[in-house]
């Protein structure tokens, strides 16, 4: 899939198709349960999941595809960019637990 920025220079899908999919997992997964938590009936949790996983996903796409400029790609060393992957990587995995603790206590 090709995809374009807004000057119409290609831009690589995977950091956009990573961010969409992890917004997927983690709303999707855990938003209907604090929905029914909250009180609200298991359809409209499951809406309310599914309107902020498109709001997610389309602020994602105007962030790292539509407003992307590749040619600053290489002003960020790419060691430094693993670096801060590998540091994002425990951030993602506390934050999962942290969300699944309160629907295990409660």
């Amino acid at each position: 899939m090709r995809l374009r920025n807004r000057h119409g220079a290609s831009v690589d899908p995977v950091p956009f198709f990573v961010v969409v999919g992890l917004a997927f997992m983690i709303l999707l997964s855990f938003g209907p349960l604090y929905g029914q938590a909250l009180g609200f009936p298991l359809e409209i949790a499951i809406a309310l999941s599914a309107a902020a996983f498109t709001v997610a996903a389309v602020a994602a796409f105007y962030r790292q595809v539509w407003t992307f400029r590749p040619e600053h790609t290489s002003a960020v060393p790419s060691a430094v960019r693993a670096e801060r992957l590998f540091q994002l990587i425990p951030i993602l995995a506390a934050l999962l637990v942290a969300l699944a603790v309160p629907l295990v206590v409660g």
